[in-house]
Formats: structure tokens, sequence, C-alpha cells
């Protein structure tokens, strides 16, 4: 059985709607998190070796980082075609884009977030506004990262775009605000969310 930690609200809550695409059976565990303000710990029962979320079990082995979770499960059930196979033409795309996600693009963002200036040389991330137009020149040419194909890596980005939608922290892209709309709007994020309240 798949078991997912999850606290809500969090980036934990894009691997619920990534489980439902996959329409496999799974639970989610609620543990506590340390959270910005200095409130709550770290959960005992959280695998994670920091005590963040997300972490998943799948009947002992254990799965850490988004982009990781991503790309285990799409692997685990490929039949569900949510993640280009090794021997698929789009397999290296997707690979790319999870890892640009987890080593560019969440530093630039948090980067900003925090106002701490990017390092220059050989830090593996850009500034933010290094990263958006990488972005907005490859979902002009399709709705999705993969083109025409939905894939476990419009999730992560997707909902990220979603949530900062209204902030003042990135430049305002019809490009990006219609990719973002499109990913929510798909049933399983409706589900994901109806869930996420529950949890």
């Amino acid at each position: 059985m798949l078991t997912l930690f999850h606290h809500p609200k969090t980036r934990s809550t894009r691997f619920i709607f990534l489980l439902e695409e996959l329409g496999v059976a799974y639970t989610v565990r609620r543990v506590e998190i340390r959270k910005r303000d200095g409130a709550g710990a770290v959960d005992a029962l959280n695998p994670h070796p920091h005590g963040k979320v997300p972490a998943l079990d799948d009947d002992g082995v254990v799965v850490f980082e988004s982009s990781a979770i991503a790309l285990y499960l799409t692997d685990r059930f490929p039949e569900r075609g949510l993640g280009p196979t090794v021997t698929d033409p789009d397999r290296g795309a997707y690979l790319s884009w999870l890892a640009y996600y987890s080593g560019v693009v969440e530093p630039a963002f948090v980067s900003k977030f925090m106002n701490v200036a990017v390092p220059r040389g050989t830090a593996g991330w850009v500034a933010v506004e290094e990263v958006m137009p990488v972005l907005i020149d490859r979902l002009a040419r399709g709705p999705y990262l993969l083109g025409e194909r939905f894939s476990a890596a419009d999730i992560l980005y997707g909902t990220t775009f979603a949530m900062f939608a209204q902030s003042p922290l990135l430049a305002k892209s019809p490009v990006i605000d219609a990719y973002a709309e499109r990913v929510v709007a798909r049933p399983a994020f409706q589900r994901a969310q109806a869930r996420d309240e529950r949890a």
C-alpha cells in the first residue's frame, strides 16, 4: 500500500493530486511539521530525514523530495501514462523538467521570496527573472511541458504557478496563467483539494 505523509496546504497536496490522477489505492497519513512562524515540530512518524513533507512509503520503500516522488510513482505505474518510460523519446525532456524544477525553479522562487541574492558562478540555480522566460517559451509552444502530453511534471509546475498566481513576486504572464488554470482545472486536482481539506 502506498502511504503519503502529508500536512494540509503544503507541497504534499500535489501528490494527492498525482495519486488521484494515477487512480491507484493509497492512504494519507497526516504528520505535523515545523512552520515558518516557529510553531510545530518534527513528527517522529514521518520518514523524511528533515521532518518535511511530502514523503512516500511504498510497502517499506521510502521516497522523499518532490521530483523523486513524481518519478518514482510514474515509473511504478507506467501504464497510467503520466511519465514517459525509459525508451520513450520524451523521457529526456521529462527527466530534465523534473530536475529543473527541484534544482533551479524552487531555489529561484525561494530566493526571490526571501529576498536573497542568487550567487553567481557555479551555483546550480539562477534568478527568477532568468527562469521565467525559459518556461514561458516552452509553454507557449504547447499546452504542457511535453507539448500535448500532460505529465507528473505539470503537476509540480502547474500547482506552483497556481499558488503564486496573485503573488507580486512573479511578473504576470498570460501563458503561465493559462497553463496553471489548465492544470488545476483537472478533476483529479479537485478531488485532491477535497481530500486535503479532510486530512
